[in-house]
């Protein structure tokens, strides 16, 4: 009976989560945010440099263990911002090193997938969309396969960048909700999917003109925006949901918390006869739970890097679902 503490640090959070036996005992995590503009890297790995000794003491305090407790550290690896992951590896090292403890390196986007577990999905094709990416995944031969995703801009990121033309600071997501929710005026724009996948930075081009002519409503254009980018996601998640034969469509990412996203996806589900799972915000949003969740699950098939050779580990900013073997299933 393991347990594993787990270091989230991929871009604008710094989460640090704790899991016993399947079980989530703490996760607690600070994000980085602005009133006007995006995420700058370095400075959120200033803010994760400035915080990561409060989060862990506290995440310690909530989970009511003491650090000698701790059989294995685990860390996102990538993909994500250099500058970010960085500052999570290094405290991995540090923690590694202090208590003589194996690391675990962590791919972020399959533990989104693997906290879905949570929910009793089994075999879920999964609609992932984050800040940078945003995928159709499935578990088939080894690998969790990509079979449709973004060919530009991820969702989070496009919808943040919106937000920056609107005046809105960062994460712009759950303001934009708000002000989708307060229209049904409906004003057509670039609809853009090539086979299974979405293009996104034609759209966005288009909004900024309609926005900047001052012809339309911000409301009028946050209500478009969602109905339109959402419909193309649920598209090429159910197309998938048909390639693959699966009957379970999970939900991942921090866009995922956007309420209309969830309520077209149940109607698709309902429509074909699949079941939609998604986990509580708190799981879909990056934190250090998933993290250490698939690091207890990889320390338990004898996925680890001892103490004594954690030199050997580096970040991996640009690494792809499909990159990753999948050993422990």
């Amino acid at each position: 009976m393991a347990i594993i503490l787990g270091i989230e640090s991929t871009a604008h959070t710094f989460g640090v989560g704790i899991v016993k036996d399947g079980k989530i005992l703490s996760n607690i995590k600070k994000t980085y945010t602005t009133s006007t503009g995006g995420i700058i890297p370095v400075e959120s790995a200033k803010h994760h440099d400035e915080n990561k000794e409060q989060i862990y003491c506290e995440s310690l305090a909530k989970a009511g263990i003491n650090e000698k407790e701790i059989d294995a550290i685990a860390f996102s690896q990538g993909p994500g911002l250099a500058p970010c992951l960085m500052i999570g590896i290094k405290f991995a090292k540090k923690l590694s090193e202090k208590l003589e403890k194996p690391i675990v390196p962590v791919n972020h986007c399959i533990a989104h997938l693997e906290i879905g577990k949570i929910t009793n999905a089994r075999d879920p094709v999964m609609l992932y969309v984050s800040g940078a990416n945003t995928q159709i995944i499935a578990y088939s031969s080894g690998k969790y396969r990509i079979f449709g995703e973004t060919l530009d801009l991820g969702a989070g990121n496009f919808i943040d960048t919106f937000a920056r033309f609107l005046g809105i600071g960062f994460p712009g997501g759950p303001v934009i909700q708000k002000l989708a929710a307060e229209s049904r005026n409906y004003i057509e724009l670039p609809y853009v999917v090539k086979g299974m996948d979405i293009s996104l930075s034609g759209i966005l081009t288009n909004l900024k003109q309609k926005f900047d002519s001052k012809k339309y409503s911000k409301e009028d254009l946050c209500y478009s925006m969602q109905e339109t980018v959402f419909a193309m996601l649920i598209e090429t998640a159910e197309r998938a949901l048909a390639h693959t034969g699966k009957t379970e469509l999970l939900l991942g990412g921090g866009v995922a918390c956007n309420l209309r996203l969830q309520e077209m996806c149940q109607i698709m589900c309902d429509e074909r006869g699949a079941k939609l799972f998604c986990p509580k915000n708190e799981f879909l949003t990056d934190n250090a739970a998933m993290i250490a969740f698939l690091g207890e699950t990889m320390f338990n098939a004898g996925i680890k890097i001892p103490y004594i050779r954690i030199d050997e580990l580096d970040i991996k900013p640009r690494q792809r679902t499909d990159d990753v073997e999948v050993k422990w299933k």
